[in-house]
């Protein structure tokens, strides 16, 4: 059993990365000051503008790069940890990746996710810009004794993203964080709440959302354990929620509904007929 204290902090991401960088520095001071042991920072955190184009891709940096290189400053010089979503460069032309970088609070890169589901919805083309992640990725790290999962917004909408990093076989994950960038919309913010909490109920694992506020994204950051009841809740205005996972909480629910263990199927990536996985 542990406990993890988690920060997320939901601000609107400008196309300045040095600024953004600052926005993170003060986040996490204010984050340790509070006790946290992960500071969780929105979708695109460290680039950000209206319109997926070519700009991303001219922001976009190699992880060795400053910004990554700043993130891993913050960590050691904070004593907390960090995942922080990245523009990152790509190996296809005139693409990016969108990707969450985790950092230990000693600096090292613990763990590394890059965006499996993109947003090809609501009138949004991501995959126009964006190099999708492999399919086979499990991106789980430890910290403080928990195992923290992670996924990026429009994953949200493939229960299976979260599943296989809560399947005690797979990735035994105590808990997934997910950076997103919500764009606002008729019923958006009800499907945002909704779905987190349903990945919660039926995953019996705590889930943290940390959303962009304002003028684009909805906000509404919630830490929600595994019953599905949000501990910590955000509207849209920028700030920080603090709130602890604890992992006995999480084997009182499963004691009670043993829903993992009770389940007849398997998850694994979607293949192509004579292809590779399925972005």
């Amino acid at each position: 059993m542990g406990t993890l204290t988690i920060a997320a902090a939901q601000f609107a991401p400008v196309d300045d990365t040095n600024a953004n960088l600052e926005t993170v520095r003060t986040a996490a001071t204010e984050a340790a000051a509070r006790g946290a042991h992960l500071l969780v920072t929105p979708e695109y955190t460290s680039y950000f503008t209206a319109d997926i184009d070519d700009r991303f891709v001219a922001a976009a940096e190699p992880l060795d790069g400053p910004f990554v290189t700043g993130l891993r400053r913050i960590a050691r010089s904070t004593g907390i940890a960090l995942v922080v979503g990245v523009a990152e460069t790509a190996d296809i032309p005139e693409h990016f990746r969108n990707t969450l970088v985790a950092v230990l609070p000693d600096g090292t890169i613990a763990a590394t996710y890059r965006k499996v589901h993109l947003y090809d919805a609501f009138g949004s083309r991501e995959s126009d810009r964006i190099e999708p992640g492999d399919p086979e990725q499990l991106p789980v790290f430890e910290l403080e004794g928990v195992r923290v999962g992670l996924e990026t917004c429009y994953d949200l909408r493939f229960p299976e993203v979260t599943r296989r990093l809560a399947a005690p076989e797979v990735g035994a994950a105590d808990v997934v964080v997910l950076p997103a960038e919500w764009v606002k919309g008729p019923g958006k913010e009800h499907h945002w709440r909704t779905l987190l909490t349903a990945r919660a109920i039926e995953n019996t694992i705590w889930v943290v959302g940390v959303g962009q506020t304002p003028p684009i994204g909805i906000g509404g950051s919630v830490v929600l354990d595994p019953s599905g009841v949000a501990v910590a809740s955000a509207g849209a205005t920028p700030g920080t929620l603090v709130a602890t996972v604890d992992t006995s909480v999480t084997a009182s629910v499963r004691q009670t509904n043993p829903s993992l263990s009770l389940r007849r199927y398997d998850v694994a990536p979607r293949v192509r007929p004579g292809g590779p996985s399925h972005p």
